[in-house]
């Protein structure tokens, strides 16, 4: 092998683990999270492709679909601090690999709001203002690395239940398929008890018993995963070679690298399931909105609920 090959070679492993090592702090798991970067060959190979060609790292990050319908947990249908921290934090993480790789990087927010809308419960305009809040967001914080994907640049003005259909239709697996995955992969089956609790919880005005709305939960527990896995693929086909980031915890050396966004009680909480709390000494945590009332004050911005704050000596 020339010398100049054996060079490029060394020197793409090593910033393509020093990019990864940028990520591992945030590394959202179940597991350990003391892994190092070699415990992840996709990250790493995908990374390198970039950086043998001298390009910007693409992640893209399915997610930022909505804000739950359940007032407990949320200020509003509106993106408030909690995506606004999220969305710094990505853009930061790409500045700093830019100090590694000087390509840089940027982050495809690919929001899936429209994808389960109607299984969350959520109105499509509720959806829509929030995705374009997003955007408005990353524009007026001036968060250059950034960018928002969603159905409308694949399916346009199409009507929302047309747009589920088509993606259901084409990329989603089988009702089957799922059922033994859940029954057989221990993964899959978590991801099915997770989403499961999100729906329970998410839901605010049932009027049936506990166990008919656990029943409802659970069937519409795998209709989310069949869309998750039908918008994974509608993704992949649209952006071939990103890094795939997931707000779901993730093992390492699985495909997705699972990201966490802010401090939160447990490795299932995302800042649209949830509302900010700035704690005393002016670190920020995700909690429900009911828990977070009773820890600080309501602040508001440009009008509308933004987070809570606490005063000095407030609990932690």
């Amino acid at each position: 092998m020339p010398l100049t090959t054996a060079t490029d070679a060394r020197t793409t492993e090593a910033v393509s683990t020093a990019v990864l090592n940028l990520l591992l702090p945030h590394h959202r798991t179940t597991g350990d999270r003391s892994a190092p970067a070699g415990a992840f060959p996709h990250q790493l190979r995908q990374i390198g492709g970039y950086v043998r060609r001298n390009q910007p790292v693409v992640f893209t990050l399915p997610g930022f679909p909505c804000k739950s319908p359940n007032p407990a947990k949320v200020l509003g249908h509106l993106p408030d601090q909690g995506e606004r921290l999220s969305l710094a934090f990505l853009d930061s993480l790409c500045a700093g690999i830019g100090e590694i790789h000087a390509p840089g990087a940027r982050v495809v927010i690919c929001s899936d709001g429209h994808v389960f809308g109607d299984l969350v419960r959520v109105p499509d305009e509720h959806v829509d203002a929030y995705s374009d809040a997003l955007s408005r967001l990353i524009s007026e914080l001036r968060l250059d690395h950034l960018s928002v994907f969603d159905l409308r640049d694949v399916l346009g003005d199409l009507p929302h239940p047309a747009k589920r259909a088509w993606v259901q239709d084409r990329y989603a697996p089988g009702l089957d398929t799922l059922h033994s995955e859940v029954r057989t992969d221990e993964r899959t089956l978590a991801l099915y008890r997770g989403i499961t609790r999100f729906l329970l919880d998410d839901t605010a005005d049932f009027t049936g018993t506990r166990s008919a709305l656990q029943r409802e939960c659970r069937r519409r527990a795998y209709d989310v995963i069949q869309r998750s896995r039908a918008w994974g693929a509608l993704v992949a086909e649209h952006h071939p070679r990103s890094v795939r980031l997931s707000i779901h915890p993730q093992p390492a050396g699985a495909p997705k690298f699972g990201i966490r966004l802010l401090d939160a009680p447990d490795a299932w909480t995302t800042p649209w399931h949830s509302t900010a709390l700035r704690r005393a000494d002016g670190t920020w945590r995700l909690l429900p909105r009911a828990e977070a009332a009773g820890l600080g004050r309501l602040v508001t911005r440009d009008g509308r609920p933004s987070h809570f704050e606490q005063g000095p000596g407030g609990p932690v």
